[in-house]
């Protein structure tokens, strides 16, 4: 359509959409009728009140910079998190690389948990053949299990997967992991130790629904699974 066609077309006729085409085939339209951007009014998204097509512009200028700086304090936001979190699993790393046997390295992951991310709902679960018997384990932590155990076979979906889960699990799962505690645990981390093969798992339970969520990022939870499935295999 040219601009004779669009003139000769009363203006209560011409459909929206061949506005719009011509506008975008013709940039500079209004910079050849300065007289018209005067004449423009536009509603104002907030208040109703008409406003200019500059004003208008600068209204849109406006919130897109304030989009922009939301998702950069956001970013940021999330970069402070993850050193945190990258910090706590060097600590974690640390821990684990000074202890000399499965029974001490279980202490110390406990201990961790605890400490240094402050989950205080934990448990290890591990299969009974999975590493050898230590009296210095933590008792209320680890749960030994047969492997064959049906309430730990529930698990088998976490197993084939071998990648962390988070989210909320079902009652019987939740009572098997928690006991008493489980009808308090909103969401829970799962992490599978020793992939298809499974050694066990670790839990981590929280009474914030929101805290472990199917959303967010599991990579330093796999990491944490790795460090633990090769600490266990130290005899």
């Amino acid at each position: 359509m040219t601009s004779n066609q669009v003139r000769g077309i009363a203006a209560e006729t011409i459909e929206e959409q061949a506005v719009v085409q011509y506008l975008h085939r013709n940039a500079d339209f209004f910079e050849h009728h300065p007289q018209l951007l005067a004449r423009l009014r536009l509603q104002h998204p907030r208040n109703g009140s008409t406003v200019s097509l500059i004003e208008r512009q600068v209204e849109v200028l406006r919130e897109k910079i304030q989009t922009q700086e939301r998702k950069l304090a956001e970013f940021v936001h999330v970069a402070r998190d993850n050193n945190v979190l990258a910090e706590k699993i060097h600590r974690f790393t640390r821990r684990l690389l000074r202890t000399t046997g499965a029974g001490a390295a279980i202490t110390e992951i406990e201990a961790s948990l605890r400490e240094d991310f402050d989950t205080f709902h934990t448990v290890l679960v591990l299969a009974c053949s999975s590493v050898p018997h230590d009296d210095e384990a933590p008792q209320q932590f680890l749960r030994r299990v047969a492997a064959d155990d049906p309430a730990f076979r529930s698990f088998d979906g976490l197993f084939a997967a071998a990648k962390p889960r988070c989210g909320q699990i079902r009652d019987t799962q939740l009572e098997f992991l928690f006991g008493l505690e489980a009808p308090n645990i909103g969401s829970v981390a799962l992490i599978p130790l020793g992939g298809q093969t499974p050694a066990g798992l670790l839990a981590l339970g929280s009474v914030d629904r929101d805290r472990f969520h199917p959303g967010m990022s599991t990579e330093f939870l796999w990491r944490m699974g790795e460090l633990i499935t090769d600490a266990l295999a130290r005899v």
